[in-house]
């Protein structure tokens, strides 16, 4: 059966699928992070590496292919091979998840297009998207191999730009998601579009500085809130770096500015419903209330990651806040565009 109109059901249910495994794909890329295990699989290989050791051959060749690593000489020296199993299966399940994501977009995407389910307007946009998919998975590799040689950490430049396109790629499968469900009534283009575009875009910085922050385990220092370590300013803000790469390399910078930035898009995502709550359409209502009730929410759950030195559980819990939160701005966004 071929859909010939610019909706189709199967179509926005299958990419609000790709959005869902992307979230969790964040996810398990956060404990993956937290847990400190993406640099337990030395290599890539695409079709190899899809199967985990079978032996315990196989188990001990891949425990000394990591044993060659700086991050176990420097950090992790003495770790059993039990220990090493625990910190494997997270980033080989990282690996497998980025696989099936790859699979789901493509097989899909073959078949509507073969039946004649997509629409014109859609058809470059997918294909545009999967592209992007491929890439991410060659810049997962790219910033997994910064890690493996005279560090112990991957690069916070490389594990930024991996967060900031899987956000992406997120926000356009969400954004084709329900165009797919809704079709496209005419743009509106005023200034509550515009501000709400400018405050997803801000949520998507703010969470891009989170990842500078984690890359640079950033947020186990200074930990009291509301100063840091009772002043505004820390005396290690700079770092002993020059002034512009202390504002990606310094601990204290780093952490500083996820805090005034987080500041910022509170006050943004309040001056957002305040303008929803002059806004005479009931469609975008809800988001008076939700956008707010999120970033209040997110904003807690980071300051008792902080106080509590980022626990596993909290700061996957921050980590899932940001992806909701993401999301329900991008709704917002999508309402104030394109509600009739």
């Amino acid at each position: 059966m071929a859909y010939t109109t610019t909706t189709s059901r199967p179509v926005s249910l299958w990419l609000y699928g790709l959005a869902a495994l992307v979230c969790i794909m964040i996810l398990v890329g956060g404990a993956t992070r937290l847990t400190d295990s993406g640099l337990s699989i030395t290599e890539w290989n695409l079709v190899s590496g899809a199967l985990p050791p079978l032996s315990e051959a196989a188990w001990l060749a891949s425990f000394e292919a990591y044993q060659q690593s700086s991050e176990y000489q420097l950090q992790n020296m003495g770790m059993t091979l039990e220990e090493f199993r625990e910190i494997f299966w997270w980033e080989w399940g990282h690996r497998q998840l980025g696989r099936f994501i790859g699979l789901y977009m493509a097989i899909p995407l073959v078949v509507f297009w073969l039946r004649g389910a997509l629409s014109h307007q859609l058809k470059p946009r997918l294909v545009g998207l999967m592209l992007l998919i491929g890439l991410q998975g060659a810049v997962g590799w790219w910033m997994v191999a910064s890690g493996l040689v005279d560090r112990v950490d991957v690069s916070q430049y490389r594990l930024a730009t991996h967060l900031a396109i899987a956000f992406v790629i997120l926000g356009i499968a969400l954004w084709l998601a329900v165009e797919a469900s809704e079709g496209a009534p005419p743009v509106r283009s005023g200034s509550l579009t515009r501000l709400s575009f400018c405050i997803w875009g801000l949520v998507l910085f703010q969470i891009v500085l989170g990842a500078f922050v984690a890359g640079l385990d950033a947020g186990k220092i200074y930990n009291t809130w509301p100063l840091m370590e009772g002043q505004l300013i820390p005396d290690g803000y700079l770092g002993g770096h020059p002034f512009f790469s202390a504002i990606f390399e310094s601990h204290a910078a780093v952490q500083m500015h996820h805090r005034w930035t987080g500041y910022l898009a509170a006050i943004g995502v309040g001056y957002l419903a305040w303008r929803i709550y002059r806004e005479p359409r009931v469609t975008m209502k809800p988001f008076m209330v939700i956008l707010p009730a999120l970033v209040l929410a997110q904003m807690s759950l980071g300051i008792a990651a902080l106080l509590s030195v980022v626990p596993l559980h909290l700061g996957l819990a921050h980590q899932a806040g940001a992806v909701i939160l993401f999301v329900a701005v991008g709704a917002a966004t999508w309402t104030a565009r394109r509600s009739s």
